[in-house]
């Protein structure tokens, strides 16, 4: 009996203390919008990383050419994704040094090249959406996925300014902030839901980036999955016929 309710104070404590960790928020995630065959959602996923991610985090193990991969050309590459090079076979790199950043953030912005493999699509899903106004913050916006995270809300003009709403439930003794919604507070340039399409389609192409080989990969597995189907038929019904006249 001694054991179990160790046990159980042990467990009280962790749920404590992973509530104190991620802001003292109880905060649901969300399903991610996004299918990696959609080649237009890819598409509008690359021209936001490009436009609002590129400028601080760099994609070190992505080549702008394999954009084609997407149904892009050399000439919309070119004229539409390219500003840091000219050369389509470069990697996506930053001009910011590690120097200026630490002067800037405190902190280095980390590569994006397989952050959606190392975090998760939900996960990045759900923080680019839970940005809000802290003016004890250092850039002025915190996050409630992230707590006291250094990157600024670079999204906020598009989403517009939000707080979140909470109400205070007792779990194992304690008290703890439960998310309960937002509340707008100035309007974006797009409504809730296009934004949350617009998210959708830049955590598709960071999924993507992460693996691009994944959906040729898929593809060809579908191919061999119907392959030895058939083929285990055909062997099926040979190894009958071959043995049918043995007693």
């Amino acid at each position: 009996m001694r054991t179990m309710k160790t046990i159980a104070t042990l467990l009280s404590l962790l749920a404590c203390s992973l509530a104190f960790a991620s802001g003292g928020a109880d905060v649901r995630m969300d399903p991610a919008p996004i299918h990696r065959l959609d080649a237009e959602s890819l598409q509008r996923g690359a021209r936001n990383f490009v436009n609002y991610c590129l400028n601080c985090h760099s994609a070190k193990y992505m080549r702008y050419e394999r954009l084609k991969d997407i149904g892009l050309t050399e000439d919309q590459i070119k004229g539409n994704l390219m500003f840091g090079t000219d050369k389509i076979g470069s990697t996506m790199t930053v001009a910011m040094t590690p120097a200026e950043a630490r002067s800037w953030f405190n902190a280095v912005p980390p590569d994006l090249s397989v952050e959606a493999r190392v975090r998760g699509a939900d996960w990045l899903y759900n923080y680019l959406l839970a940005f809000y106004r802290d003016d004890k913050a250092p850039t002025g916006w915190n996050n409630l996925v992230f707590p006291n995270v250094g990157m600024p809300h670079v999204l906020w003009q598009l989403q517009g300014e939000r707080e979140p709403q909470f109400d205070t439930e007792k779990q194992h003794g304690h008290e703890v902030k439960v998310f309960k919604g937002w509340k707008q507070v100035t309007p974006g340039a797009l409504t809730p839901l296009q934004y949350d399409q617009a998210v959708g389609d830049l955590v598709g192409y960071l999924q993507w980036m992460a693996e691009p080989a994944q959906n040729h990969r898929v593809r060809v597995g579908a191919w061999v999955l119907m392959f030895l189907t058939v083929l285990t038929v055909f062997v099926w019904r040979l190894n009958a016929a071959f043995w049918k006249d043995v007693k």
